[in-house]
Order: C-alpha cells, then sequence, then structure tokens
C-alpha cells in the first residue's frame, strides 16, 4: 500500500478491533520514538508513503486507515462515526496498541481538537498538525460544502464518487483541484476511492461522518481547549491552501501554549504529495528538538 523512495518494503498490514469495528494499520516496527500520522476524508494511510519512507530508519511509524471512506472494511451498523466519534476513536487505537508518549501528526482531517477537547490526549506527547479543519471549517472549503450537499442526497455520495472515476473531474476546484498543487497519481487515488465506488456500507460510513458534524459553536469550543494543551506542537501549512486558510494556522500556533508555526511554500492542502521532503525535514527537526 505504501510505495518507497527508499528500497524498504512497505510495512505490513495489520489489523485491529475496535469499538466500532475492524481498523487496519501499518507499522514500521523498531524502538524509535512513535510517529502516528492520520489522513483524511476519502483516503488512506498511503498518503504518507513518502514521509514514512523517509522518517522511518529513526522513527517507529505507525499509519492507521480511519473509517473516512478510504477503509476497506465497513465499521458496525451502529457505530459512532461523527467528528468526536472518529476522534475517540484514534483513543481507542493508541490504548488498544498501547501507545506511548506518541507524536500525532494529521492532514487534513482536524480531529485534533476533538481529542484534546474531549480529554483523550494523554498517550499524546507532541503533535504536530498540518494543513487541515480547524475552528469551524468542516467540512472544509468548496470541496467540503460539495461533499456535505451530495451527503444530505440520497444516492449523493455514490454519484459524487462515480463522477470521480472521470480523471478530468478530479481537478476541479470543487472536487480534489485544489487539495493539491500537483495531480495525486491515479493509482493512488484509484485506490483510495474504490471502497466508495464499490461498497454501499463505506458510502454509509462516511456519510454518517460528513453529516456528524456538530453545530460551529461546539467546534469553536474544541478549538478553544487546544489551549490546555501543553505539550510541544508544530503547526505546518501550505502558504497557498484554498481550503484551509493560512489564517488558521497562525491561529493555531497562538492558541498552543507551546505552538510553533511554519509554512510550506508551493503547496496546497495535501502536503504529504506536494511537499513531502519539506514536511519530513520539518518533523524530524522539530522531533530532535522538543
Amino acid at each position: 500500500m505504501i510505495e518507497h523512495s527508499h528500497a524498504a518494503p512497505p510495512p505490513p498490514v495489520s489489523e485491529v478491533q475496535l469499538s466500532a469495528g475492524p481498523v487496519t494499520y501499518q507499522d514500521t516496527g523498531g524502538d524509535g520514538p512513535v510517529v502516528v500520522l492520520l489522513h483524511g476524508v476519502a483516503m488512506d494511510g498511503s498518503l504518507w508513503r513518502h514521509v514514512v519512507a523517509d522518517l522511518r530508519p529513526d522513527y517507529r511509524c505507525v499509519v492507521p486507515t480511519l473509517p473516512l471512506g478510504g477503509h476497506r472494511r465497513p465499521m458496525k451498523p451502529d457505530a459512532d462515526l461523527s467528528v468526536l466519534g472518529v476522534a475517540r476513536l484514534v483513543a481507542e487505537f493508541l490504548d488498544a496498541l498501547d501507545l506511548t508518549d506518541v507524536t500525532l501528526v494529521m492532514n487534513d482531517w482536524g480531529g485534533a481538537q476533538a481529542l484534546v477537547a474531549d480529554g483523550r490526549d494523554q498517550r499524546i506527547g507532541k503533535l504536530v498538525i498540518t494543513s487541515c479543519e480547524a475552528f469551524d471549517n468542516f467540512p472544509p472549503g468548496l470541496p467540503g460544502s460539495n461533499l456535505y450537499a451530495s451527503a444530505k442526497m440520497p444516492a449523493g455520495l455514490h454519484l459524487a464518487f462515480m463522477l470521480l472515476k472521470l480523471k478530468p473531474m478530479r481537478r476541479l476546484p470543487m472536487t480534489w483541484g485544489r487539495m493539491s498543487k500537483r495531480p495525486v497519481p491515479d493509482s493512488v487515488i484509484d485506490a483510495w476511492f474504490r471502497p466508495l465506488w464499490t461498497s454501499a456500507e463505506i458510502r454509509r460510513d462516511l456519510r454518517r461522518y460528513v453529516l456528524g458534524v456538530p453545530p460551529k459553536e461546539e467546534l469553536l469550543r474544541w478549538a478553544e481547549k487546544l489551549r490546555d494543551f501543553d505539550r510541544p506542537a508544530l503547526v505546518v501549512w501550505a502558504a497557498e491552501d484554498k481550503v484551509m486558510p493560512p489564517e488558521h494556522g497562525r491561529r493555531l500556533a497562538e492558541l498552543l501554549p507551546k505552538g510553533e508555526l511554519v509554512e510550506i511554500a508551493d503547496s496546497y492542502t495535501l502536503i504529504p504529495e506536494d511537499q513531502p521532503q519539506q514536511l519530513s525535514k520539518h518533523i524530524r527537526t522539530f522531533l530532535q528538538r522538543s
């Protein structure tokens, strides 16, 4: 699943049973510090393939595929897949693998503020937030509005993702054109979307997530709780982001008591696709220093 620029083979895929259902993950192993990397909607852990290739000689990289539409096996019919529900699932995942003093890295998905607000951040030693949903930008920007509108219509998600089988549709501003400056390779994006093309249960899971966004007041309350996160935090934002406003990166870095900000040029939201080497370098520097 994870392609590498180095000779190392991709880490094997493992599975853990959580309260919501089975969650698959890749684990590079070793006794280095643990880095857990989280992806966004309609993707899987392969978003991080280039960053993992760079970090794995020195860090144990654990990359779960969250039930956000790119997962291969559906969750239980009664699973809580709201934003808070998925954040709690991340906490449960860390518990199940007994991972401690974790550096939690996220891109696109903004569940960190829910995790901290919910008091489920004990296993997190450091936080790396890269261009993602923040404050009340859920679901984010034009692609988020489009996804939300689709989820509210019967068979809307099915239609929306079937249209993305047509490669020119992928680069439209309302779909994936503003997510990465350079097109994500078609083989990668095909693997991300295939579960949504083929499984009604996976579409049901995604629909639950998209429609499970709380009111703005709740989202803003979560963001305020980041003031309580007293451990080192790095905010990495794409300077040209069209979906996640760069001012959100600056505001997050100010909210976090030990927050610092880095802006990356020549990238949109998916920094692990557009500028993986730059991102890896900043993560390494942060981990070595903090």
